[in-house]
């Protein structure tokens, strides 16, 4: 099957001077950041995983994935983050994962040109490895259903599944139960701290939340400031989230995502937000996205199956 590579979006990371040709076999796919715009945990399951609420709102910016298929069987990330060894990567992980679940013989080259940051909570990891899982699905032909990858990729990370599907929702259980959300239209100035906390630490932390009362399924205008269970925690270990968290407020009400060093803050207008990141510039990386309700790796699927 003919794969045709995808219109560029000037969301999505672009690839440098070394990337991937296009021509020589590879196809480019959207791997889209997230916010979780409150997250609260109301409870442990019997086997120790917490339990959680949120809502995932997906954003028009993120990384790219370069996939090239080969016959081998191998599998290979020739360029991604050099912070993070290619076996322990999430792509290389998907991969693998897809190939033993359903006995694909054929391997892959992945490049990974990185726009989000890492450990900042915007999901870039876990998006990417739901791309990987997604596109291979398509270039092997192994025929999988999307429940079927998100129940793969929830052994990756509780976020897989969200990108697997790819709309935006809210979340319950520990982020795998999904129902879609149709949000209203926002623009969000997005700020990495630089602090990136193991996940495992924060819900091991004694001063955490673990028992919010649950909320109904809040309609597309719920309460914004119902918060982040991780920001207290975050904020007293971590004073550049904190102060991250102070330059953001002074112009609304700023939030965490997730459980990285990533802060957000929500605007109705783009004028009002580019205003914001004018401001906060010169001393914090800080990005503009809108928010979205279907996925742009959806639009590249049904693009390259056609």
């Amino acid at each position: 099957m003919a794969v045709r590579p995808l219109i560029e979006s000037t969301g999505f990371a672009t690839p440098g001077p070394d990337a991937a040709d296009p021509v020589d076999g590879w196809s480019r796919w959207p791997a889209p950041a997230k916010l979780n715009l409150f997250l609260q945990i109301v409870g442990r399951r019997d086997d120790g995983y917490h339990l959680l609420q949120t809502v995932f709102q997906l954003l028009d910016w993120g990384d790219t994935v370069w996939l090239r298929p080969r016959p081998d069987g191998r599998i290979e990330r020739p360029a991604g983050p050099p912070s993070v060894r290619a076996d322990a990567d999430l792509t290389v992980r998907a991969a693998r994962l897809l190939q033993q679940a359903t006995g694909c013989s054929a391997g892959v080259e992945i490049r990974i040109d990185k726009q989000i940051p890492l450990g900042g909570g915007f999901g870039g990891g876990s998006s990417d490895a739901a791309t990987v899982l997604v596109a291979l699905n398509r270039l092997w032909a192994t025929g999988l259903d999307a429940g079927k990858l998100a129940d793969l990729g929830a052994t990756l990370g509780a976020d897989v599944p969200v990108f697997v599907h790819g709309q935006s929702a809210w979340a319950e259980g520990v982020g795998e139960r999904l129902t879609p959300l149709a949000l209203p239209d926002c623009w969000y100035v997005l700020v990495d701290s630089g602090v990136q906390v193991p996940t495992a630490e924060l819900f091991q932390a004694p001063d955490l939340t673990r028992n919010a009362i649950p909320l109904r399924m809040p309609g597309s205008n719920f309460d914004r400031s119902l918060g982040n269970v991780f920001e207290p925690v975050l904020r007293r270990r971590a004073p550049r989230v904190d102060a991250a968290l102070t330059a953001l407020s002074r112009f609304g009400h700023a939030n965490l995502t997730g459980t990285g060093g990533g802060c957000f803050l929500a605007c109705q207008r783009r004028e009002d937000a580019e205003a914001v990141r004018a401001a906060l510039a010169p001393e914090w990386p800080v990005w503009l996205a809108r928010g979205i309700d279907r996925s742009p790796l959806l639009d590249a699927i049904e693009t390259n199956g056609e």
